[in-house]
């Protein structure tokens, strides 16, 4: 997928780059992450001009990465700067093939790309966290490895129906609640805004919602790999849960979830009751898509769509249009009103 490699993906949370490198996969790439003596982020082939032993399992010495099979050193632009057989003089001009991939710091993670766009216009920034550090906001950072690929985790997070029996009694029930929703494709993106939604949000209920109050309740996907559910309640309480699913190597996902949330003056203490309950859906996920990925390696992707299943079509349609090189920021905006029952 040459297209995709044009995007930001998370490599690492930033907190867990200190002075040893780290290994990573992404699009099927494997990197390795390390810092210079600058604090910059540096992510690099994981394979040793040498003999191809994992750089990521050598050391940062001396502002240099170090492989550990025979001491050949890197500075921050590739070069080899170190060879301990040759005296540790200069290596000659011997650097990677490619200068190292782009990196930036955002919101608390790492994030690489793997090659520019051919067109500056076509430049889509890293996704800005909601709410990151805002006053009056905690946070619950969760990251897992999901056997699916990126496109089946996407249309897990924003598929409404799964919810009341994928996650029975803990977050939906099924009783029959008729739903409408406005789903609206433009600019990249997918925009799904609920309509009629008040008491079902399953164990949740009884402190988000005790008055059954109407939910605001809108799902939003952003090109390449991003979901962002946001639920806005009566009382001014506010949930969302922001996912970016890394594609990783073959068919693995490794996702990294804010789940961000103010709850008034429960907020400073909500930290391991979110934290709990949001590992627990995602370890539902897993396990559902795990198994759906195994009929379809049997059997073929062959799906058939209901009501709801409109929201995942407009989102395979901006990745279908991404992956034949084109700007899916210039789809032509799409409107639809759909209703279904939970």
């Amino acid at each position: 997928m040459p297209h995709f490699r044009c995007f930001w993906y998370i490599a690492a949370e930033s907190r867990a780059l200190r002075r040893q490198p780290l290994r990573c996969n992404v699009l099927d790439e494997e990197l390795v992450l390390w810092r210079a003596d600058d604090g910059r982020a540096i992510a690099m082939p994981d394979r040793c001009l040498h003999r191809c032993a994992r750089l990521s399992s050598g050391r940062v010495e001396g502002g240099r990465l170090h492989c550990r099979y025979h001491g050949w050193g890197y500075d921050a632009a590739g070069q080899v700067v170190h060879i301990p057989a040759e005296g540790g003089c200069p290596a000659g001009g011997r650097k990677l093939e490619s200068p190292p991939f782009e990196t930036c710091e955002q919101d608390g993670y790492v994030y690489v790309r793997l090659a520019k766009p051919a067109n500056a216009a076509r430049d889509v920034p890293p996704f800005a966290m909601p709410h990151w550090q805002a006053p009056g906001w905690g946070r619950v950072r969760l990251v897992n490895r999901f056997d699916a690929d990126v496109a089946d985790c996407i249309e897990n997070y924003i598929d409404v129906p799964h919810t009341a029996f994928v996650h029975a009694k803990l977050f939906r029930v099924s009783q029959g609640e008729r739903i409408a929703a406005t789903v609206i494709r433009e600019n990249g993106m997918v925009r799904v805004v609920y309509h009629g939604e008040r008491g079902n949000l399953g164990f949740w209920r009884h402190f988000l919602n005790p008055g059954n109050a109407p939910v605001v309740h809108e799902d939003h996907f952003y090109q390449p790999n991003i979901t962002s559910v946001r639920y806005h309640l009566a009382n001014g309480y506010q949930f969302i849960i922001t996912s970016q699913s890394v594609p990783s190597q073959g068919r693995q996902t490794l996702v990294y979830t804010d789940l961000s949330y103010r709850f008034g003056w429960f907020t400073a203490l909500a930290w391991p009751f979110v934290r709990r309950a949001g590992q627990q859906v995602i370890d539902q996920d897993i396990d559902i898509l795990a198994e759906q990925g195994e009929v379809v390696a049997r059997h073929g992707r062959h799906y058939r769509y209901s009501a709801p299943d409109r929201i995942h079509r407009c989102v395979d349609e901006i990745r279908d249009a991404i992956a034949r090189g084109e700007d899916a920021r210039c789809l032509p905006p799409q409107t639809f009103e759909i209703e279904f029952y939970v």
